[in-house]
């Protein structure tokens, strides 16, 4: 049996790794320099270098080139459309954790409404409005032998 033609296979050789969605997850926070993003993320140097890389050439990330006074030119980094489109990936992720990862002291931050200052959550939805995950089923797409 062939392996399963899946997007969440696709996904994963792109941003399936650790430094790679903490990387997405800082620029999204305002980080933007490597200095910044090493710090704030604890990855080896070459690791990073690497990932950045990486995700600029998937489209996930751009460069803008900056210079400080007396300094050489360096780059720093924003995310593209596909990069925010990553952000309710990692805010799922944070949920998870919250709920399944996190030690009793509770969730390290929050997410919060900027209008109404309410708590923000991922949901599943559709056309007609929220659904749970148990009213889901998975089909193939047309033209696919099956899909994830």
């Amino acid at each position: 049996m062939a392996p399963r033609v899946c997007s969440v296979a696709n996904a994963l050789e792109l941003v399936g790794e650790r430094w790679a969605l903490l990387v997405v997850r800082e620029v999204a926070l305002g980080v933007r320099r490597f200095a910044d993003i090493l710090e704030r993320t604890g990855a080896p140097r070459a690791v990073l270098s690497a990932r950045l890389k990486s995700l600029v050439e998937a489209g996930v990330l751009t460069t803008s080139p900056y210079r400080e006074p007396g300094q050489r030119e360096r780059l720093e980094y924003r995310l593209t459309g596909a990069g925010r489109d990553l952000l309710p990936v990692v805010t799922a992720l944070r949920e998870w954790g919250d709920k399944h990862a996190t030690p009793m002291s509770g969730p390290p931050v929050v997410l919060r409404h900027e209008a109404c200052g309410g708590d923000v959550h991922l949901q599943l939805a559709c056309t007609c409005g929220p659904v749970s995950q148990r009213e889901v089923r998975v089909h193939p797409a047309p033209d696919q032998p099956s899909a994830s």
